[in-house]
């Protein structure tokens, strides 16, 4: 029995979800919410009713054996976690304040200072580890759209959006009408890609 997965029609909390589904090949359906300010995801997977985002993602990763299995790997993604959910949060709070503008310039001055955190965490490393790597990219991309020259400096950055945009269902599912690519926020938001 396919999962169900209901949001609204942004790209919003959703769009990570989607691209891990897409990775595990997970057998799912969208149900667009049709509300005006569309909130959390939810995802019915059986018996499961699962609401948050990221309980979403490790319910699916879990699922498909992808969760972390040392305590320095469980750290490690706690940690980024928390981080791609802080720095999703303080892009989406300027998007939607009327002061967009007048914010935008400090954002984007404090930008590379935040982008060599996650290079620096990065390191070496190939991935993040689990689904954070899908958090990871999704808060990168949306940096990307927000200011496309953002990750110039930071190769290593750019190669982890590569392996992810590279993976085959990954690439299939962005290519596809289902991708969801905008608008990010609501339609309340200041900025929304356009």
């Amino acid at each position: 029995m396919p999962m169900t997965l209901g949001y609204g029609d942004i790209h919003g909390l959703a769009h990570a979800i989607h691209l891990l589904l897409e990775y595990t090949d997970s057998s799912y359906k969208e149900k667009k919410l049709g509300l005006d300010f569309p909130n959390l995801p939810y995802l019915f997977d059986g018996a499961h009713k699962i609401t948050q985002s990221n309980a979403i993602l490790c319910h699916i990763s879990c699922k498909h054996s992808l969760c972390e299995e040392t305590e320095e790997e469980k750290i490690h993604v706690d940690i980024s976690k928390n981080q791609t959910m802080d720095n999703l949060m303080q892009l989406a709070m300027i998007c939607y304040i009327p002061e967009f503008e007048k914010l935008k310039p400090k954002y984007l001055e404090e930008l590379p200072e935040k982008l060599k955190l996650y290079s620096q965490f990065l390191g070496k490393w190939p991935w993040f580890i689990t689904y954070v790597d899908f958090l990871a990219y999704d808060i990168l991309d949306l940096n990307c759209i927000f200011d496309p020259s953002c990750l110039d400096a930071f190769p290593n950055l750019k190669d982890f959006m590569s392996r992810i945009e590279g993976l085959k269902k990954i690439s299939a599912h962005m290519k596809s009408s289902q991708c969801l690519r905008g608008p990010l926020f609501g339609k309340s938001a200041m900025w929304n890609s356009k």
